[in-house]
């Protein structure tokens, strides 16, 4: 009856007089660098595509007549690709001559920062990415006026006795600080739902992979 993948670890994982061995570290080598040089694909890529969009909706923005939320939108992404690029450099440096077990653990400590990182950060730009859009939609032009100011004195002509604080209803502001709170609050969760929906089932094939390598390892150990 032919030994389960287990058995063989057990038997001989990183053992020079194992003929098996070699080939299986061999094998999750090539596994782990599959993994992270995919999971380095996907990251510039994002990256890329975040330098792009911005600066095609700064342009598109200006001739939309919504420059505010253009620049303030061009401004976040900066600052998200000025945060996430040195990240990027480190990957990039993560050596890949160590044995898988070594090449996954480093990978594994750099997404848990790089996780960190942006989690703080989200904290900051989706409610700021929620007042440029906000506050450049209330200031785009119509070519009769502010849309805001056309908004504010709609809601006038139904609701004359409404409070306004600088032109904009106290009720709105209200709920703006009210959603700015909320997504202050849970600003990370948002990031990792999305960070899940990028990266998700690159980073679920890496956990599978460090789990199977540490599960054998204690086997050997054992």
């Amino acid at each position: 009856m032919e030994k389960s993948i287990e058995e063989i670890w057990k038997d001989g994982f990183l053992k020079s007089d194992a003929l098996i061995a070699p080939k299986i570290n061999k094998l999750y080598s090539q596994k782990s660098i599959h993994i992270i040089d995919k999971f380095k694909r996907m990251f510039r890529k994002n990256l890329i595509a975040i330098a792009v969009g911005s600066l095609s909706f700064l342009i598109v923005s200006y001739f939309l007549h919504i420059a505010v939320m253009g620049v303030l939108f061009f401004i976040m992404m900066m600052a998200l690709l000025f945060i996430n690029i040195p990240l990027l450099r480190e990957l990039e440096n993560i050596d890949k001559g160590q044995n898988s077990y070594d090449y996954l653990k480093t990978f594994s400590h750099w997404i848990q920062k790089q996780i960190a990182v942006n989690k703080r950060f989200a904290t900051f730009m989706y409610p700021i990415l929620f007042v440029a859009i906000v506050v450049g939609a209330w200031y785009s032009d119509t070519g009769n006026g502010y849309l805001g100011e056309r908004i504010a004195s709609g809601i006038l002509v139904v609701f004359p006795d409404t409070y306004l604080v600088f032109g904009v209803p106290l009720f709105a502001i209200v709920i703006g600080l009210i959603i700015i709170a909320l997504l202050i609050i849970f600003g990370g969760r948002i990031y990792m739902w999305d960070l899940n929906v990028i990266y998700g089932r690159v980073l679920k094939k890496l956990d599978e992979l460090l789990e199977d390598i540490e599960k054998i390892r204690s086997q050997d150990t054992a």
